[in-house]
């Protein structure tokens, strides 16, 4: 996933998931560093930031506390600065609810996250896969 040395955005609570995707990057050998928060007002907080380097990616869990993952959603597709980051829905939710949602507000995928971390892995490297061949506008 190294088209450049942006970083990766994990909004996620769980830290169990958290930890799972770094492993899975790292086995990757995925070099963008990853910045972790755990809900999306934190998020929306590292965005808006204007000394931290937009990342080139979100990998974004819909359930969370505070601000969750729609609401997340619906601030940064509504800001110019921040709307062309591409963000993939990492999630357990299975709700067509969700999912509709999710596409309705500009998402670029939406992955249901494995039990098993073999397959786990296969769906970060699809994921990798896919951002490094994509051509994205500038940020």
């Amino acid at each position: 996933m190294q088209l450049n040395n942006n970083p990766i955005l994990l909004v996620e609570d769980d830290q169990v998931d958290a930890m799972t995707v770094r492993r899975a990057l790292k086995e990757l050998q995925v070099a963008n560093p990853l910045v972790h928060r755990e809900h999306g007002e934190a998020a929306l907080e590292y965005l808006q930031n204007p000394e931290n380097e937009r990342p080139c990616l979100i990998l974004l869990d819909l359930n969370m506390p505070i601000m969750g993952g729609v609401e997340f959603l619906e601030a940064v597709k509504s800001l110019p600065v921040l709307k062309r980051i591409p963000v993939v829905v990492l999630t357990t939710s299975a709700e067509q609810q969700d999912k509709c949602r999710s596409f309705d507000l500009g998402i670029a995928g939406y992955m249901r996250k494995p039990v098993d971390y073999r397959r786990f892995v296969e769906v970060m490297r699809a994921i990798d896969r896919y951002w490094t061949l994509s051509e994205a506008p500038p940020l």
